[in-house]
């Protein structure tokens, strides 16, 4: 250390200085005095008032413009007393159902079914306007002419029928269908048979292609 010093001594030499330069430099700078001026309460005594902020006070006040709710109810005479609120909630009640009977009508009705009993409830609609007449099985994919004919031995000749199967009469229905067995879920005929039950060959195209 001592031969570090003796090498080095010049180099020493100015740290020390600078050091003693900076600590004198710390210790004479003059200090800043904190402003302690005297600064008067409203509560002293004789001190003026406190100043209203009157951009405050002339402001309107919050609900002021607010828009009244859709479904407020109307006003009423304040000398009709609870007879005139019952009259305004029954307003209120009455122009609730006129808008859900709207919505009820606007909305899709043309939607397929999406359950086997939603499915037989169109087949029932379906048959309300049956006139005996069969359909062309054939249109169904995966059904060609000596199935049709199998089917048709089994009674079935109509859309609606296959619309309206259940999962258990596929199974059933299927175990008898031979070398043919797996083609209603594979084909999904019932799906194919609602489409076509309805008349939507829009909607039939644009899931299975065109007819």
């Amino acid at each position: 250390m001592v031969e570090m010093i003796q090498s080095n001594w010049l180099a020493f030499l100015l740290v020390v200085i600078v050091a003693v330069l900076i600590a004198v430099w710390l210790i004479a700078r003059p200090k800043k005095t904190r402003d302690r001026s005297f600064r008067p309460d409203v509560l002293d005594e004789g001190v003026a008032p406190a100043q209203r902020n009157q951009a405050f006070i002339d402001a309107p006040p919050a609900s002021a413009g607010k828009p009244l709710h859709e479904h407020e109810p109307p006003a009423v005479p304040e000398t009709l007393g609870g007879a005139g609120v019952a009259v305004a909630a029954a307003a209120l009640m009455a122009e609730e159902e006129h808008e859900a009977a709207e919505a009820a009508k606007a909305a899709p009705q043309d939607r397929m079914p999406d359950t086997a009993e939603d499915a037989q409830a169109v087949a029932a609609a379906i048959k309300l306007h049956d006139n005996g007449a069969t359909d062309d099985m054939t249109r169904i994919k995966g059904v060609g002419p000596k199935l049709a004919e199998l089917l048709s031995s089994m009674g079935i000749s109509r859309y609606d029928q296959i619309a309206a199967w259940s999962d258990a009469d596929v199974q059933e229905i299927d175990a008898k269908m031979g070398r043919f067995s797996g083609r209603i879920e594979r084909d999904d005929w019932r799906t194919q048979a609602r489409y076509l039950a309805s008349g939507d060959t829009a909607g039939y195209e644009e899931k299975f292609g065109k007819l």
